[in-house]
């Protein structure tokens, strides 16, 4: 037996292990079965050519735990270590200068990951000591045993072994008791050795009987050791990809939409099969569904250094050699093989869906609003990719009619240009709450789009910065004359002094709550059957609030209170009767003046305006009226409910 200090300069290479190296400790397992999986995948290619000899046997790695030792122990066929093996590859931790680099180092475990392969070692984070039995596959090797108990000291001595490969014995530490139970270990397997290319056993299979699980003779195989994306695309069907996905995601329910497979080997290797889901509102819930392999072990399903944010929200898997991991393999390095893949894969996806869009156009439209957020996602936030996207990006009208906006704008230029030459593009996020306004807009042949997606106000900005004199305006942003302006405004006879009685006659019963909403009286000539009084919302500052939403630096907007504009449509037969009245000639004695009316210098008792007095007097007694005109305008527009509502309901009775 020998006894000797592993080759490290510095004492803390074990505490630096325990607390820095590795993000989870959980990753213990990965690393020791990737290292027997890599040891009989050696075994296998020196099989292959002729340097080793006969039948190689079993080659399964194998899991087992022993609750009495309060062992775990990961057992291999591979080609195992000599005595002068282990020591060139255990107790020679290639560290140079590694007491500096330690000190230097200790607190960016992404320093140390990625310089040196700690793989092994990995295993202290759990263990209170650790050993290895192995027998070289070489001729006349002995089997040796290697013990250390978590410091630089270590034992190594001859042993007996009868069969080839490596035991990794874990004494699994009193503080991580939860690495001795079954299904802990069965569940570590599952997420990070499911897909190796070795098979896996752990345990016995189960089935339930008479009511309890009874355990069979046949072992528990882990893994798929043929994942399908390691297979070639001619040999797989869509249902080989569908049930692929399911074994990816057992939990989900639905089919994915459609599905990409990569497959490159210059300038770097990559390969891996990308789903789209039916994507729903929420952004967040569908994030870190693409899990990373490299050689089918898995690394990691934060992926956002290798892809663009926008392509977390697809599923499936990326597998390549060429992305350089840390030592744990929980860190990605940004690199230019990094960036090449990055674009390889957004280039493929576009290329993809502007397949799926020529190929059948009607088919990919049924699709659209499912994968509607990803696209729009994506031409937000990735230049290149909103100019492929432009080919296949669609917008629906409220006839369920899916366009391009190239082929939109062709659809609607007739109708839709105003007098300077600005295409306007009406949309509406609420069919049903702006059922008036659609169809005084419809009377006038235009058509209207419904931009109700979680992205779509961006989607509409986005659009107008790349299109020159084309607006999206939302189809209760203004009277309907206004919205599409053919020609000037149609002027009005009433003078300014009787829209000013009007306007103060409605401001003194509309609803106030200055804080979160705000109403602002306006007189427009609109058509003569359109509505007496209706609510309209200026496009800009709506869909400023409605962006601050989702857009760090605009809170500013999302805390101002909604405004509204109350308009007056002085052509309504309605409105002209209250006018007529206020002009009346029949003016009955006045009240004393309001005292907040009166404007003389030093507080004398003269009103600033004896016609806005008049107004206010000769138009008290229609307060009901007025307010059933407001009421209605609401009521139009959505935002009449509750207590407002009710009174409106029992005022129109009594009006009746």
């Amino acid at each position: 037996m020998s006894k000797g200090n592993i080759g490290v300069t510095s004492d803390n290479i074990f505490p630096v292990i325990k607390k820095f190296l590795y993000s989870d400790h959980e990753i213990f397992l990965r690393e020791l079965i990737s290292n027997a999986v890599d040891a009989t995948s050696k075994l296998k290619t020196l099989s292959s050519v002729g340097e080793v000899k006969g039948d190689l046997g079993d080659t399964r790695v194998r899991v087992t735990i022993d609750k009495k030792k309060k062992t775990l122990t990961v057992s291999d066929h591979g080609i195992g270590m000599t005595a002068e093996e282990v020591d060139k590859f255990i107790n020679q931790i290639a560290f140079s200068g590694a007491e500096e680099f330690l000190n230097q180092y200790k607190d960016k475990a992404e320093a140390i990951i990625g310089h040196f392969g700690l793989g092994f070692y990995s295993a202290f984070m759990v263990s209170k000591k650790v050993e290895i039995f192995s027998l070289s596959y070489k001729e006349d090797a002995k089997a040796v045993h290697w013990s250390c108990e978590g410091n630089p000291e270590y034992t190594m001595e001859d042993t007996i072994k009868a069969e080839r490969g490596t035991d990794i014995v874990l004494h699994i530490d009193d503080e991580f008791p939860q690495y001795l139970e079954e299904a802990t270990i069965e569940g570590l397997l599952k997420k990070y050795c499911k897909f190796l290319p070795v098979e896996i056993a752990f345990g016995k299979k189960k089935e339930w009987k008479d009511g309890k699980q009874v355990e069979l003779d046949e072992e528990n195989i882990i893994n798929d050791i043929n994942p399908a994306w390691t297979r070639k695309p001619a040999d797989l069907k869509d249902e080989d990809y569908d049930k692929f996905y399911h074994e990816l995601y057992p939990m989900q329910m639905d089919e994915p939409l459609f599905h990409i497979h990569l497959n490159v080997d210059y300038p770097f290797n990559l390969t891996g099969i990308l789903y789209f889901p039916k994507i729903k509102t929420n952004l967040d819930v569908h994030r870190n569904k693409i899990q990373l392999y490299c050689n089918q072990v898995y690394v990691t399903d934060e992926v956002t250094h290798i892809v663009p944010e926008y392509l977390t929200l697809l599923h499936g898997v990326i597998d390549s050699p060429d992305i350089p991991l840390n030592v744990s393999r929980s860190y990605l390095q940004s690199d230019n093989n990094v960036k090449k893949i990055s674009g390889y894969i957004t280039k493929k996806v576009a290329d993809k869906l502007a397949e799926l869009y020529k190929a059948d156009k009607d088919e990919f439209a049924k699709k659209w609003d499912d994968i509607k957020m990803f696209i729009q996602f994506g031409m937000l936030t990735d230049e290149k990719f909103y100019e492929k996207a432009t080919g296949f990006a669609l917008y629906k009208n409220l006839d369920g009619k899916y366009a391009t906006l190239d082929e939109y704008k062709d659809q609607v230029r007739e109708n839709q240009v105003d007098k300077d030459g600005n295409m306007v593009l009406l949309y509406t996020n609420d069919a049903d709450a702006h059922y008036t306004y659609i169809e005084r807009a419809k009377a006038k042949g235009y058509d209207v789009l419904l931009m109700d997606g979680e992205l779509d106000v961006h989607i509409m900005s986005q659009a107008e910065q790349k299109n020159e004199k084309l607006r999206f305006v939302r189809i209760d942003s203004d009277i309907i004359e206004n919205l599409i302006k053919k020609e000037d405004a149609a002027k009005d006879t009433y003078t300014d002094e009787q829209k000013e009685g009007l306007r103060k006659a409605f401001e003194a019963l509309l609803p106030s709550d200055a804080d979160k909403l705000k109403y602002y009286v306006t007189c427009e000539a609109a058509a003569a059957d359109a509505l007496p009084v209706f609510l309209t919302q200026n496009e800009f500052m709506r869909r400023m609030k409605e962006m601050s939403a989702h857009q760090q630096g605009m809170s500013f907007y999302g805390q101002m209170p909604d405004s509204y504009n109350l308009v007056l449509n002085t052509n309504h037969p309605l409105i002209q009767e209250l006018v007529a009245k206020e002009t009346s000639e029949e003016v009955q004695e006045k009240p004393t003046p309001d005292p907040s009316l009166k404007g003389g210098e030093n507080g004398s008792e003269e009103p600033k305006n004896e016609t806005i007095i008049k107004t206010i007097y000769k138009l008290e007694g229609e307060d009901e009226r007025l307010k059933q005109l407001i009421d209605i305008a609401l009521l139009a527009s959505g935002q009449l409910k509750g207590e407002a509502l009710a009174k409106f309901v029992n005022r129109s009775v009594e009006l009746l």
